[in-house]
């Protein structure tokens, strides 16, 4: 333990200089999202959300609607979830073009588009699958699928059926990925893969998360049984079985499951991990799930609804209190007195232990002594590039009833900023990545320099930082009702004399802006005050 106790005393800024890394066996497993069905929400939204992990771009904008002549086309471009601003094509490239639409949606555009002006919402993550299906001459990759479904549908089926047209024309050209896609009705987990090198095509599944139930999708397949007699449940393409067995995925006897076909290695067998298993274990404890078991079903009704402060909580999660705390072995001894003024030694978690420390001081701890640090792929993740939950709304006007609750950088650490699906026009902050260099106006690091900050001594600053997390949160949340109702009583208004839209985007506009110049002055001061708690050292 004196050892220990050394160790701290000199490497304590290893502990966020060093970018946080995965195992081998852990590696692919980037992104989470969560899903909510209607019943199962507190307030009747629906909900999906994505923690777009790994080092994607940062700068989002809101897409207008458009009006397109007879023969225009729209170009289906590769690479743009790593350019450094709206206008850049470095590494971009141009895989062709399909016939346009005669009027597209606005939508927020992310690194991975995720939501339009009507109310139709989607999460990612990417589970890999086996790479003998992959065929990088496929059109399409999941984002530019993402983009087009927002661009040309109002709800999740036509999404789903939209996609699937798409991947059978143009061709699949990217790894196994699962998209969420929710409407103010419902939402779906939809998991696709590529159809071999030979084809240009693709396989896919989808599966309606039931409305009183939640799923969840974190880098591995999900989608048991082929329901081809469920279309009210279940959509999927017609040569999954044929593609399984002429690539030596499916022997052909028994049940076809199709994430026993296609799970990517480090799944290990199972159809969950560490993730799946601590939301559904959170959500329904009365279940009694278990690591050891062999499989977890696709969805669950959780114990109590659950509302969307609910998954911002779950997308923050790094398992502190359980067996699955990768600080609950880093120790140090403090000096302590007693009510009688005695002193006595007590063992305590080290301030600088953090959930987060990267591969180096991982190996270095365990190289001390051995154990210390079993590494656990948390959902909160040092090297997410931004997050979201988004909420659909039916009861409301689809400029308000839709919000997307962003946020940048760790999830386990940064406050989150709404955007709407009527939302026009976002902070310039956000015109900018700040992925590549250092830029104090990228929206970025409005957040991350107190984040980094704070990791370094974790232990000593996280119960202010969550404090902040939840204090900024309340705020954005208290305005939402009058907002809402303002918006409502406008589009009452509205009539062939009276077109409420520039108002509503106005007022929308504002409350974005609102919120992000709130928190990130908050994470400004609170940048200010770790400089001053670590004067002396770290």
């Amino acid at each position: 333990m004196k050892r220990l106790t050394i160790f701290f005393a000199l490497l304590s800024l290893c502990f966020y200089a060093g970018a946080q890394s995965l195992p081998a066996e852990y590696e692919g497993q980037s992104c989470t999202s969560i899903m909510v069905g209607k019943q199962a929400s507190t307030d009747g939204s629906v909900i999906t959300s994505h923690t777009c992990d790994g080092r994607y771009r940062t700068w989002m904008s809101v897409e207008p609607a458009q009006n397109y002549g007879r023969n225009a086309v729209h170009t289906v471009r590769r690479g743009t979830m790593h350019t450094a601003y709206r206008e850049d094509t470095t590494g971009v490239k141009v895989m062709g073009t399909i016939p346009q639409v005669q009027h597209t949606y606005a939508y927020l555009n992310t690194a991975y588009p995720c939501l339009n002006e009507k109310q139709l919402a989607i999460g990612e993550t990417t589970f890999g699958g086996p790479s003998c299906l992959e065929n990088p001459n496929g059109m399409f990759t999941i984002e530019e699928l993402e983009r087009v479904a927002l661009q040309r549908c109002d709800n999740a089926r036509d999404a789903i059926r939209l996609i699937g047209s798409l991947i059978k024309q143009y061709g699949y050209g990217d790894g196994g990925e699962c998209i969420t896609i929710a409407d103010k009705h419902e939402v779906w987990q939809m998991e696709i893969m590529g159809e071999g090198p030979d084809k240009i095509g693709g396989i896919w599944a989808a599966q309606r998360v039931p409305d009183y139930h939640v799923a969840v999708s974190a880098n591995i397949p999900r989608i048991g049984l082929l329901q081809r007699d469920n279309p009210e449940y279940f959509m999927c393409s017609d040569n999954i079985e044929k593609v399984a067995k002429k690539y030596k995925l499916w022997d052909g006897d028994g049940e076809f499951v199709f994430w026993r076909a296609f799970a990517p290695d480090y799944a290990n067998g199972k159809n969950f991990r560490e993730r799946e298993f601590f939301i559904f274990n959170s959500l329904a404890p009365s279940m009694g799930f278990s690591m050891d078991m062999d499989e977890l079903p696709f969805s669950i009704k959780p114990d109590q609804p659950v509302s969307a402060t609910d998954v911002m909580a779950l997308l923050r999660s790094t398992y502190e209190g359980t067996d699955m705390d990768m600080c609950r072995n880093i120790k140090t001894v403090v000096t302590r007195k007693d009510k009688n003024g005695k002193s006595y030694k007590d063992t305590i978690i080290a301030p600088n232990a953090n959930p987060w420390m990267g591969s180096a001081t991982q190996g270095s701890l365990n190289y001390l002594q051995p154990g210390t640090v079993d590494f656990k792929r948390t959902v909160s993740v040092a090297w997410c590039s931004y997050s979201f939950v988004a909420q659909l709304r039916d009861w409301l006007p689809d400029e308000v009833g839709g919000v997307c609750w962003v946020s940048v950088d760790n999830p386990g650490q940064s406050p989150r900023i709404p955007i709407f699906s009527g939302t026009t026009r976002l902070p310039k902050a956000f015109d900018l990545c700040g992925q590549k260099k250092y830029d104090e106006n990228a929206v970025l690091w409005q957040y991350r320099k107190a984040n980094k900050l704070a990791t370094v001594s974790w232990q000593r600053t996280k119960d202010g930082m969550m404090d902040e997390v939840l204090k900024q949160e309340r705020q954005a949340f208290a305005g939402m009702s009058d907002l809402e109702g303002n918006v409502k009583a406008l589009k009452a208004r509205e009539n062939e004399d009276y077109n409420p839209a520039k108002p509503i985007a106005n007022m929308l506009n504002s409350y974005t802006y609102n919120v992000y110049d709130n928190t990130s002055y908050a994470w400004k001061q609170l940048e200010k005050k770790y400089w001053q708690l670590f004067g002396m050292g770290f």
